[in-house]
């Protein structure tokens, strides 16, 4: 029977061999979340493992205390498909298990010789008295009749810094319609709760921008060529999301769709009533159809938005990956924003370049980000913001949330999102599950393969999602970003040194996870206002 500690953004295979460390350590700011991993094995199988965490203390004479820590298994799932183009650090070629769900049982089994991974993450309360916090985690397992337990320390260091809201615009798209089964009835109490689910959950992950889908959101009522428009489910999903604390940006989903294959136009869609019912239509948006809804849609949400106190929150797509082929279409559909909904801000995913006046938002995928750079500085020069996105087109060396890749390098993301100066990220897969995500990750669509950890980064759980080692990272990478940012307001020489040892160029990382604790226990000195404890070789005791 062995227990050892391995580094959280280290993935541990079932294969893995007992490692030397027998004290995870942990460094965070005060509104961090601070993770370890622990790991177990036996030459028997084990029937029941499971793990709990005493409070972490201070020292015996203030008797403070860190409570609250939540332990999960992290669970496998079989990847049969590779990237089509791999990294060269490839964790494993597949077929292969790989690490990711975090799961919600409280006890589970394990086979003999399998390496075992115990996640245990801690929320720092922002008013946590800084210093070195101690304590324990008592692994218990059952072999056969005998129950063993085994103590292992835990070692935690808050820094002075605080890190709380996150200046880092970033959004996952989500679907409302897979998942759980039977899925909630649209607009049913459950589903109102499931959506309230998915907003904490976003909000847990320092996600701060809410998706909602204007078109669908909003009742329609009327006779002929004139509509009314009800806002009030609209209002409810908005509310649920800036409630739950994903409260920096509203995103609305895009008005237009392409009309047949990736090089065809964009029409937009348009709601008429036919026997007393809305009826969508896709219509060309240069088409008096399209003049006839917008005139009437647009001004309504826009002064929707304005007397609730939402206009300055509120960015709008219009047409999802805008090509040169197509570009002329959007343009059309951005003219209809302009006329009827002036300074409503607009942003898209783009793979063109040609939308200067149409778009205040540019979105790059990061390979484009990386050859179109210089262009990019000029738009933000020029008063535009830029973010960037990665989707199946952001291979080879490029950072993803592929499970192929080293975790290091989800987190290392939004190291990229700093170096570079894009204020947002985005993503389009936080739940576009298959029928069974944890036995078929991969998305094999016919002339379209989406590699493992493409198109979610959460789970389908009993009570609406569990998380994943990547969403985990993730949400640290957007912590750090706020360190690079506090730090740059006071020393930006250091942000920059500091950043660039890890980002090498957009497609080039620092992946050694030791270097990496030693930087960011750096970072957190440098943005403290007092060490921690003794400095023992960089590594705070």
């Amino acid at each position: 029977m062995d227990v050892w500690t391995v580094d959280p953004l280290t993935k541990v295979f079932r294969d893995a061999t007992p490692g030397e460390d027998r004290e995870a350590v942990a460094d965070v700011a005060r509104g961090e979340h601070a993770t370890f991993q622990l790991v177990v094995r036996s030459a028997e199988p084990i029937t029941g493992l499971r793990c709990q965490v005493r409070p972490l203390t201070l020292d015996a004479v203030s008797r403070r205390a860190l409570h609250g820590a939540t332990v999960r298994f992290v669970g496998y799932v079989p990847v049969d498909l590779p990237i089509p183009h791999p990294p060269s650090d490839q964790l494993r070629k597949p077929p292969a298990d790989y690490p990711d769900p975090l799961l919600e049982e409280n006890e589970i089994g394990v086979k003999a010789n399998d390496a075992q991974p115990i996640w245990i993450t801690l929320k720092v309360p922002l008013n946590a008295t800084p210093g070195t916090y101690g304590g324990e985690a008592r692994v218990v397992v059952n072999i056969g009749r005998t129950i063993k337990a085994f103590d292992v320390p835990l070692v935690l260091n808050v820094y002075g810094a605080t890190i709380d809201k996150s200046r880092l615009l970033v959004t996952n798209w989500f679907q409302m319609s897979r998942g759980i089964e039977p899925f909630p009835k649209k607009n049913s109490p459950d589903y109102w709760e499931l959506l309230r689910r998915y907003a904490r959950n976003m909000a847990e992950h320092r996600q701060n921008v809410a998706r909602v889908a204007p078109l669908e959101m909003v009742d329609y009522a009327g006779s002929g060529k004139r509509l009314r428009f009800n806002f009030d489910r609209f209002d409810r999903w908005v509310v649920t999301f800036l409630q739950a604390g994903v409260d920096a940006r509203i995103e609305g989903q895009q008005f237009g769709f392409r009309t047949g294959d990736w090089n065809s136009p964009f029409g937009v869609r348009t709601y008429v009533m036919r026997d007393d019912k809305p009826v969508m239509e896709l219509v060309d948006p240069s088409s008096p159809q399209a003049e006839t809804f917008y005139s009437q849609f647009l001004p309504a949400l826009h002064g929707h938005l304005r007397r609730r106190g939402w206009l300055g929150k509120y960015v709008q797509h219009l047409a999802d990956e805008p090509i040169d082929a197509n570009v002329a279409s959007y343009q059309q559909v951005a003219a209809l924003v302009r006329k009827y909904a002036p300074g409503m801000r607009t942003l898209d995913a783009a793979f063109t370049s040609k939308l200067e006046g149409s778009v205040d938002i540019w979105v790059p995928l990061l390979n484009t980000f990386h050859a179109n750079y210089a262009y990019y500085q000029q738009r933000q020069k020029a008063g535009d913001e830029v973010w960037y996105y990665t989707c199946v087109a952001s291979q080879g060396e490029y950072a993803n949330r592929f499970m192929e890749q080293p975790l290091l390098k989800t987190r290392l993301l939004h190291w990229i999102n700093y170096k570079y100066g894009a204020t947002g990220f985005l993503h389009w897969g936080y739940n576009y599950w298959t029928k069974d995500p944890f036995t078929d990750p991969v998305d094999d669509r016919p002339g379209l393969l989406l590699p493992a950890g493409e198109s979610w980064i959460v789970y389908p759980g009993r009570n609406g999602v569990i998380d994943s080692i990547r969403w985990e990272a993730m949400r640290d990478g957007i912590a750090d970003y706020e360190v690079f940012c506090r730090l740059a307001e006071r020393n930006p020489e250091a942000a920059r040194r500091l950043v660039a040892q890890h980002v090498l160029d957009f497609d080039k990382y620092n992946c050694d996870v030791n270097a990496f604790r030693t930087t960011r226990r750096e970072m957190l000195k440098l943005l403290s206002d007092a060490p921690v404890g003794l400095d023992t070789g960089g590594a705070p005791r």
